[in-house]
């Protein structure tokens, strides 16, 4: 069996049941890669055709929510003769087991990728305390 036989192309997925929208149209859920080391959690997400202006992140009690739009691509005057790329949005959440430093997350957008780094915040160390006598 070749290589090129073993490749599966996944389609996008909607999202079955999507909170109450406000906007008509599919949702559809990105495709996320995650990864963690000692100091941060990387995650990188397929958001094809969404632009840096419309896409939303948010975390709030430990839960990231990720939100874009893909607008059609339809120029003035043109007519579609087929379409094969589906436009909407994107929503996708996680729950976050690590506490994250809000001030030191990084978010990037390039070709489609959303690279969104969350470093771990700081944990206490232990310090012995010193009692002197009055």
């Amino acid at each position: 069996m070749s290589k090129a036989n073993e490749i599966q192309v996944r389609e996008k997925q909607e999202v079955a049941a999507p909170a109450e929208q406000t906007k008509q149209g599919p949702v559809f859920s990105p495709v996320v890669d995650i990864f963690e080391n000692e100091k941060e959690i990387v995650l990188l997400a397929d958001m094809p055709g969404v632009r840096a202006d419309d896409l939303g992140i948010d975390l709030r009690d430990n839960t990231l929510s990720i939100n874009g739009e893909v607008n059609s691509s339809d120029g003035a005057g043109e007519d579609s003769i087929v379409n094969e790329y589906e436009t909407g949005q994107y929503a996708r959440q996680f729950t976050l087991s690590e506490v994250i430093d809000q001030e030191g997350i990084d978010a990037r957008l390039e070709d489609g990728v959303l690279r969104l780094i969350l470093p771990k915040a700081q944990k206490a160390t232990p310090k012995k305390i010193t009692v002197t006598a009055a």
